[in-house]
């Protein structure tokens, strides 16, 4: 079964590197094709290695995430749709906010957690995102309220993968909090290259990240799923 799953990853790879091939020749019109079959690789795998939880809600989230993501992808190829692809964004967010909750061995009541410490912990998190705030911010428009929400959003999704530390395997943890920071690195270069300056790189390096950040998310999901509990 393993075996026939990984085909699906196959087409990711295979997707990822076209698709950046594409960026690299400047052939926008090929990347119709090539950018929506690389989340479709991974919903796939998702789906078929996760067929066994299927009715559970940590699947249902990681999968929603996957296909809120990828509805995301194929708005943001029309840059008149930008506000849609972020709400659609916005929601595989959430969802995947939902997942890295459930995606623990220790879940801590509400007077257990430490606030201060997990607020420092947090803290680059919260000043990165300041940074682009501050970049952006000038030129956001009437975006600027969405784009706040989506900030908002997105820091809470790293957030919640760093508080999985020790809650979880040490490989489900890394693989969703490194995926998860690069997830955040990716839509930080489109903000900036989009309002405020872009660069020759800025497309090549969103979509590096962001496909080597949904992997990582879907691999340490899948650990988390076939570790012991």
């Amino acid at each position: 079964m393993r075996d026939k799953n990984i085909i699906w990853l196959y087409v990711f790879l295979a997707a990822t590197i076209a698709d950046l091939t594409f960026l690299i020749e400047g052939n926008s019109s090929l990347r119709f094709y090539s950018k929506p079959l690389i989340l479709l690789g991974l919903i796939l795998y998702f789906y078929q290695i996760s067929k066994p939880i299927s009715t559970t809600l940590l699947s249902k989230s990681i999968l929603a995430a996957l296909i809120f993501s990828w509805i995301g992808d194929i708005l943001l190829m029309w840059p008149s749709l930008f506000v849609y692809g972020l709400g659609s964004f916005l929601m595989a967010q959430i969802c995947y906010i939902i997942g890295f909750k459930i995606a623990q061995n220790t879940i801590l009541r509400r007077e257990e957690v430490n606030f201060i410490k997990s607020f420092f912990y947090n803290l680059p998190i919260y000043i990165a995102a300041a940074l682009v705030f501050y970049l952006v911010n000038p030129n956001l428009g009437n975006l600027k309220i969405p784009v706040i929400a989506y900030i908002l959003v997105i820091v809470s999704m790293v957030a919640t993968a760093r508080d999985r530390f020790k809650k979880c395997s040490p490989a489900s943890f890394w693989q969703v909090f490194i995926g998860a920071v690069l997830f955040f690195v990716s839509d930080g270069i489109i903000a900036i290259s989009r309002f405020f300056r872009d660069f020759p790189e800025s497309g090549i390096l969103i979509m590096g990240t962001y496909a080597t950040a949904q992997l990582l998310i879907v691999m340490g999901i899948r650990s988390y799923l076939v570790a012991p509990k």
